[in-house]
């Protein structure tokens, strides 16, 4: 690391930059990421293409998209937050509940932006293991709050594992959780889960939890990654507080106007979801019949608990033109992608099974 000439805060010096998934060739398919791989339907390229000019600011609080979200989830305006991607809401809220001394709770492993985000703030990261099943033990982290947390966060689907928080659990964990402390629920792939049980955010917000903000984006499901574009549903002064954090005019009119248009075309959107979901469903019975114990995969990807062989293991994939997350120590995380992709995937996996030496 070279040495800045600058003073810089010691903990953020230290913290490693955000490794995106590893980028692919052109003859090698992209599973890094989880990233929709069908290409934007042409009524949201047009949408863009129609967006106002480059050389003139958006409308900084993205009010045509918040007005149709607001009348989604039933809720007013000022109760829906836009931002570049639901993880830039992330920060802002960390942002505005937490400081020095205060502490920021989450299941481990999950979405790795989460222990930046106390670190940015100055808060420290309190983390709860998994369940064994890959999901959040909400028990235990129920029993880590303390006085000092200001934001708990529950990813379901739990990125990069797979597993849903059921409805019935969840609402359990709000009733030990105090009432001033904020929960936010991440449901940046709840799109895909086809578990009936999974909590529902708009369920738990028209249930009357004024602590609980839910997360959402455009960029998995709807196929927008990168024009950025998520938002938040949650009490309008928690996401007050968010916006006065936030990079002003960080939502640009092109992504505006690519997510109107994909909720015109939701119902054509969500059909390819329904694919990807179907396929993610075929691929896991095909992996746990090779060997893998696959956790309940419930986002568009699933989960290798590869352990100790994962940079092995990846690097198989990698040299079969197969592009996938390697988290070092933990497993392997693979994107559903192009359905061609799925054979090469079983063949790889089949012959880095834990059964098999490497």
């Amino acid at each position: 690391m070279t040495e800045s000439p600058v003073r810089i805060r010691p903990e953020i010096a230290a913290l490693p930059a955000y490794k995106q998934g590893k980028q692919a060739g052109a003859e090698a398919f992209k599973l890094s990421s989880n990233e929709n791989p069908y290409p934007p339907l042409p009524s949201v390229v047009a949408a863009v293409q129609n967006a106002i000019a480059f050389n003139r600011y958006p409308d900084a609080s993205s009010p045509r998209l918040r007005a149709r979200l607001a009348e989604r989830f039933g809720v007013s305006d000022d109760a829906v937050h836009i931002a570049a991607g639901s993880v830039s809401i992330l920060f802002q809220l960390a942002q505005a509940t937490s400081g020095p001394g205060d502490e920021i709770l989450f299941s481990w492993r999950s979405f790795e932006a989460y222990p930046g985000l106390a670190v940015i703030a100055g808060a420290t990261a309190v983390t709860v293991p998994n369940a064994a099943a890959g999901g959040h033990d909400l028990d235990a982290m129920a029993a880590a709050i303390t006085d000092r947390t200001r934001m708990v966060i529950v990813c379901s689907p739990n990125n990069p594992t797979g597993p849903v928080v059921t409805q019935e659990r969840f609402d359990a964990f709000l009733t030990r959780v105090p009432s001033d402390l904020l929960v936010v629920l991440d449901e940046a792939y709840v799109e895909f889960a086809t578990d009936p049980d999974a909590v529902d955010g708009a369920s738990v917000l028209a249930a009357g939890h004024p602590n609980v903000v839910v997360l959402r984006t455009f960029s998995k499901a709807y196929g927008l990654a990168g024009l950025r574009v998520g938002y938040a549903v949650g009490d309008p002064a928690i996401l007050s507080a968010a916006r006065s954090v936030g990079i002003p005019l960080s939502v640009t009119a092109a992504g505006e106007e690519a997510a109107l248009a994909s909720l015109d075309a939701e119902d054509e959107l969500l059909e390819r979801v329904r694919d990807i979901a179907l396929r993610r469903d075929a691929l896991v019975e095909r992996l746990r019949a090779a060997g893998w114990d696959v956790p309940n995969a419930q986002g568009n990807f699933v989960w290798l608990p590869a352990g100790e062989r994962t940079i092995d293991v990846a690097a198989a994939f990698d040299e079969a033109g197969l592009i996938v997350r390697a988290f070092p120590g933990s497993g392997v995380r693979i994107s559903i992608g192009e359905h061609e992709s799925i054979d090469p995937i079983v063949a790889v996996a089949a012959s880095v099974a834990p059964s098999v030496a490497l």
